[in-house]
């Protein structure tokens, strides 16, 4: 299941992402809607915690607990899917506001309003410890405030996470940290609290667990305290008149659809991503072509010429000025919406594409790979070999699986020279790497990942293995580290690796590993990768060479401020073209184009919204060739030569996607994974409308389209293989040729 937040889906299981509420500890919060028009609250886990299996193990240990928990205080459970490949939970929607949202929007809230919040927190957490659950994220961002008192949810991910476990001390802590929160308005003074609180409260927070009261005997103490009974609501105006908007908004949200009421949407139609009817501006060195619309117009800028240094960084280079140097800084009033200077736009529009073959299986596939012959389908059973003309089967299915499968974050298969390349896993042995002939369809080789490391191997079992790649005589295995020292943080930067084996053999060669490397772009061909690093605090991230030639050694450096969802684990905002990388840079709305073996810039384009609004470009990819890079910026796909950056056609979406809102590309959107891929004379690439298009990479114009109303909600599997694209929509498998209508 993608992530909601990363890459713009609109569905997680059968919910509805109606709006975005909140971001809580390990994820993103959303208001749903079931298919019958039910509304619940969505929690999505974020990326780093869906990665960890101790997190795994203990959020779905804590659902079936939950799912058996009522209380006036609780939120119950109503579903959730713990072995996602990113987990989320559901819950009841309760109408209410966030307590951190009221506090700093009408302050501290009075004597009487805290004691109900302590009441109300104690007996949620009695509930939940009683049942030997323990919560685990009660904060001011996961305490809700309804008319009738607070409300936590029988669960909170957190509690599914660290090592060791949150106890129900820590749940302890926590109520006492939130309701000091209220009482001081984030002020970490015990002071703010009123007498009648204090000495309980301060007993909350005592350094050490066993001198914290439980949440029992929190219960108790307030109930002997006999102090008078509200006459009136618990909260003060300001607040409940608050309650009441949010309250219309949610109806709004609900009965419009697609995230347009007042709460904010998803970010994939957020302003300025959402470009749909409109033309790109194009300031080039000999014009500039027009995106016009109602709403904001992109301006496309760039000098061909060097950086006054002639670097974008240079090697060794650790720093960058937020505005790099030699980009033309390009103002609303530099491009005129009525210039013909350079192509005109392509709105896309195609018949309905044509199929080679379809037929259906036992088993869904979970991850794909083809050649121009044959076509590799990988199930959570078997892997199959088929034949690309006619879908049947050409060898024996082999025993290798792969549960996880491809995601917008995992490429677990490769192609390359007459071989296929798996991660998986056979009956017996778990965390292999695999080799296979196309034409015989027997196992070349096999690696067991856990012995193989030039090192030892000793740390091998802590590595998650997320995508294979092949340049040459050498096949990379990249990933992130699960473990170090037994002990897990979010807050960490998260550390990567690359792995290195002979081809011809599954021998291992090499491996680096470190925070620096997150992010990992193999080229076809050539001895130089491109690693982007995590984000070390408030510091920019980077960029950086990875010297294969040199068993792994570091080369150059590029700092990108500003960018820090472009170095999350997961596939990477960088493309290799004609010996060129490229990478966003900048905010995110500049595509830097540099030597891969020196760094020395080549040329660099800049992306802006006419109105203001920040654009973030999507992820790049080249041709076959490597002449063209193709460039997502939201509805639009601009074909560029990799030579120079000159542009040479922009194809842009019409319409709306499946939840009202603008028709964007998914590799537009940030972690997007192969949402675009190249034939040798066609452009493939997917929408948020759930349609697939080819695009004459001469021209630009479309092809065909090819749309599936039963597709998965995360959209169909799918890949390149010669001159077919093959797709994966449940149980079936469907070719359509590049030129067929």
């Amino acid at each position: 299941m993608d992530h909601p937040g990363a890459d713009g889906a609109h569905r997680i299981g059968p919910y509805a992402l109606l709006g975005r509420q909140s971001t809580v500890g390990g994820g993103e919060v959303f208001v749903a809607r079931t298919d019958e028009g039910l509304l619940v609250t969505v929690t999505v886990v974020g990326a780093e915690r869906a990665a960890d299996p101790i997190f795994r193990a203990r959020f779905r240990a804590a659902v079936e607990a939950a799912r058996t928990l009522s209380g006036a205080f609780l939120v119950p459970v109503v579903d959730a899917d713990a072995d996602a490949p990113v987990p989320w939970l559901a819950t009841e929607f309760t109408a209410g506001l966030p307590l951190r949202q009221a506090v700093d929007r009408h302050g501290p809230l009075s004597e009487p309003a805290l004691r109900v919040l302590a009441d109300g927190l104690a007996r949620a957490l009695t509930a939940l410890h009683a049942a030997g659950t323990v919560h685990g994220e009660v904060s001011p961002d996961s305490v809700l405030l309804t008319m009738d008192g607070p409300r936590v949810t029988a669960l909170g991910i957190v509690g599914a996470t660290g090592s060791p476990a949150p106890s129900p001390a820590d749940d302890i802590f926590d109520l006492g940290s939130t309701v000091l929160f209220a009482a001081s308005g984030g002020e970490p003074d015990t002071g703010a609290l009123p007498v009648s609180l204090r000495e309980v409260i301060g007993g909350c927070l005592y350094p050490e667990p066993p001198d914290r009261p439980t949440a029992e005997q929190l219960v108790d103490y307030l109930r002997r305290q006999d102090l008078p009974a509200l006459e009136s609501s618990w909260l003060p105006p300001a607040v409940t008149a608050d309650m009441a908007a949010a309250a219309v908004a949610v109806g709004s949200v609900s009965a419009g659809g697609g995230g347009r009421g007042p709460f904010p949407p998803p970010p994939v139609v957020a302003t300025g991503t959402g470009i749909s009817r409109r033309k790109l501006i194009a300031g080039l060195a000999g014009g500039a072509a027009v995106l016009g619309g109602a709403a904001a117009a992109l301006a496309f800028s760039g000098d061909s010429s060097p950086a006054p240094d002639g670097r974008a960084g240079g090697p060794g280079s650790t720093a960058r000025p937020a505005s790099p140097p030699g980009v033309r800084s390009t103002s609303a009033s530099s491009a005129s919406p009525s210039s013909t200077d350079g192509p005109k736009p392509i709105v896309l529009a195609g018949p309905d594409a044509a199929k080679a073959w379809s037929g259906a299986g036992k088993h869904a596939p979970t991850c794909l790979e083809a050649s121009d012959k044959v076509v590799m389908v990988v199930t959570d059973t078997a892997t199959s070999l088929l034949d690309a003309t006619t879908g049947k089967s050409v060898f024996p299915h082999l025993n290798t699986t792969n549960d996880f499968g491809t995601t917008s974050s995992r490429f677990p298969t490769a192609y390359a020279d007459g071989v296929f390349y798996l991660l998986c896993d056979t009956p017996s042995q778990s965390g292999l790497l695999a080799a296979f002939d196309a034409a015989s369809g027997k196992v070349k080789w096999a690696t067991k990942m856990a012995d193989v490391d030039p090192g030892g191997g000793t740390h091998a079992a802590r590595y998650m293995s997320n995508y294979v790649a092949v340049a040459g005589n050498t096949v990379y295995v990249c990933g992130g580290l699960l473990q170090t020292s037994g002990s897990f943080s979010a807050r960490s930067p998260s550390t990567g690796y690359i792995r290195a084996f002979n081809a011809a053999t599954g021998k291992g060669m090499w491996r680096v590993k470190g925070t620096d490397i997150n992010n990992v772009l193999v080229p076809p061909s050539g001895s130089h990768l491109l690693a982007t690093s995590a984000v070390p605090g408030k510091k920019p991230g980077r960029v950086q060479m990875i010297d294969a030639g040199r068993r792994g050694a570091r080369g150059w450096k590029v700092s990108v401020p500003h960018a820090a969802y472009y170095f999350t684990m997961g596939w990477p905002l960088t493309c290799y073209a004609a010996g060129l990388f490229l990478f966003a840079g900048g905010n995110g709305n500049t595509l830097f184009a540099v030597d891969a073996a020196t760094g020395s810039e080549k040329w660099h384009q800049r992306f802006d919204a006419k109105s203001g609004d920040q654009v973030q470009i999507g992820a790049p990819f080249s041709s076959l060739d490597g002449a063209t890079v193709y460039v997502p910026v939201g509805s639009d796909l601009a074909a560029l030569a990799a030579a120079d950056g000159t542009l040479r056609w922009v194809a842009t979406l019409d319409g709306a996607n499946d939840m009202g809102g603008s028709n964007l590309f998914k590799a537009a959107l940030r972690i997007s994974g192969k949402s675009a891929q190249c034939s040798a004379d066609t452009v493939f690439a997917t929408d948020s409308a759930k349609t697939l298009w080819a695009i004459d990479a001469a021209t630009g114009r479309a092809r065909w389209k090819y749309s599936d109303p039963g597709q998965p909600d995360v959209g169909f599997l799918w890949t390149v293989g010669g001159d077919h694209v093959f797709i994966a929509s449940h149980l079936t498998m469907t070719a359509i040729a590049a030129h067929r209508r």
